[in-house]
């Protein structure tokens, strides 16, 4: 703009000065013609006069353009940024957005899972319950048409008991006329040997018929046989037991199992390392590699266990890709106190009662299964504490999975829970692909010697939590 007055105003003095010069030319002229001039130049003053007031506005005029467009220009770059920041804050927005759903999916996943579980678990404790109750309606069946029995039976038996009483007393009106015949002969002919009496002469014919004969041989009489129908009754009950070949039962208190004197578990020595579960952290996880090498038809797993919480955890769990719950020890703290179900292919368990467990104490567990059946057996502390059949009969677990120990996996190697945790100590622990017996049990518990074929135990842990502990102890009264 500066320049463009520049240069205008460069053209007015030329033009100015060339008129000046001209001037004393037109003066030599006549008279006549000044008048002329002066008017031409008043005309053209007045016209440059106009010329600069036109000129003035067009450079204002520019300049305010000017000023326009330098203003429209700062408020499109100031624009052009404000967009720019808006454009990343969308951006992190949806980030952050993105990151929510990618979270809020996988928790749904998890928790599809875990309510298709609880769903399967809720079905399986439906059946168990539909198959307990039209078990107990056998029962109750069974027990009416016992009752029903015993009650017809009670007119038998009376009418058997007096049969008998009077049978007894004709023995002994027989037996008084054969003493009195006895004396008579030896009266009559006291040297002569006493004639032995056919039988037909100590029977009374009369009332007395060869069948009940019959019955009195069949049914000697014995002292119980002066008792009521009632006593008969309540026999007949106490010599039925009926059991539903599926149920999952306790170990009768006066079944025989080996005698056993608890002689301390400061005794029991040696067993390797002992694994501390301070707390329940997920990160509390204990790996055990290679797993199963070849599929499972039979199981037992042993350990020395002890927690500190009111609660059983997880003690195993093993997982493959296509069910996390092939084989669990599964425990949590909304269970009921001391339980723990025992699971083999999900939803398939059994609910095993390990009270005894929340003392704080050392105890030594062992869990056998077997496919033939579905046969398994609970053993805590040398003692069989219950058995049951029918469970995953003929199932074979496969191999290939993930185990882990102090764990429930809902994916496998991950997916862990801290509800679900094991907090206490495990020791000793062993797998193997067989049923162990009775003595192999005994041993482990009373830390005589590890029976032959395990496939598994804690010299296999290739990961170990960081919050797991491992104290420098050999007896387990030592340890914590």
């Amino acid at each position: 703009m500066g320049c463009l007055r520049k240069k205008v105003l460069c053209f007015l003095l030329g033009f100015v000065s060339i008129y000046v010069h001209g001037t004393p030319l037109q003066e030599m002229g006549s008279a006549g013609q000044r008048k002329p001039f002066f008017e031409r130049l008043r005309r053209l003053e007045e016209q440059f006069r106009r010329l600069q007031e036109v000129t003035l506005t067009h450079l204002q005029d520019i300049a305010k353009n000017y000023n326009v467009s330098y203003h429209v220009d700062a408020r499109f770059q100031s624009l052009a940024e404000e967009m720019q920041a808006m454009a990343m804050a969308v951006n992190q927005s949806q980030a952050l957005v993105q990151g929510d759903m990618a979270h809020l999916k996988s928790w749904m996943r998890k928790t599809q899972r875990r309510s298709r579980k609880v769903d399967a678990r809720v079905q399986a404790l439906g059946d168990a319950l539909s198959e307990k109750s039209r078990q107990w309606g056998q029962e109750r069946k069974e027990q009416r048409a016992q009752k029903e029995a015993a009650a017809s039976l009670a007119p038998d038996v009376q009418a058997l008991q007096d049969s008998l009483a009077r049978l007894a007393q004709q023995v002994q009106s027989q037996g008084a006329r054969l003493a009195a015949l006895e004396g008579q002969l030896q009266t009559a002919n006291p040297d002569s040997a006493t004639p032995e009496l056919p039988p037909a002469q100590l029977v009374q014919p009369g009332s007395t018929s060869l069948q009940l004969q019959r019955d009195s041989q069949a049914l000697r009489p014995s002292p119980q046989l002066g008792s009521s129908s009632q006593d008969f009754t309540a026999h007949l009950h106490g010599t039925w037991k009926v059991q539903a070949p599926g149920s999952h039962q306790a170990a009768s208190e006066d079944a025989p199992h080996p005698a056993w004197t608890h002689q301390g578990s400061g005794k029991i020595c040696s067993l390797g390392p002992v694994l501390v579960f301070p707390n329940a952290s997920t990160e509390n996880a204990i790996l055990l590699s290679p797993g199963f090498l070849t599929a499972l038809r039979a199981l037992s797993i042993c350990s020395w266990v002890r927690t500190t919480s009111g609660y059983l955890g997880t003690l195993l769990s093993y997982a493959t890709q296509d069910n996390d719950n092939k084989l669990v020890l599964h425990g949590r703290d909304s269970m009921l106190p001391g339980s723990i179900h025992f699971v083999i292919g999900d939803p398939a368990f059994r609910e095993l009662s390990l009270q005894q467990l929340l003392d704080g104490q050392w105890h030594h567990i062992c869990i056998i299964w077997t496919a033939i059946e579905g046969r398994y057996w609970l053993h805590v502390d040398r003692r069989l504490v219950a058995t049951g059949s029918r469970f995953r009969e003929g199932y074979e677990i496969p191999p290939g999975g993930s185990l882990v120990l102090g764990q429930e996996q809902d994916t496998v190697g991950g997916g862990f829970d801290s509800s679900e945790a094991f907090v206490g100590s495990i020791s000793g622990l062993a797998i193997w692909n067989r049923t162990l017996v009775s003595g192999e049990v005994a041993n482990l518990a009373t830390g005589r010697e590890l029976p032959t074929g395990a496939i598994l135990t804690l010299a296999n842990a290739v990961t170990v939590g960081r919050f797991i502990q491992r104290p420098a102890c050999t007896c387990l009264e030592q340890c914590p």
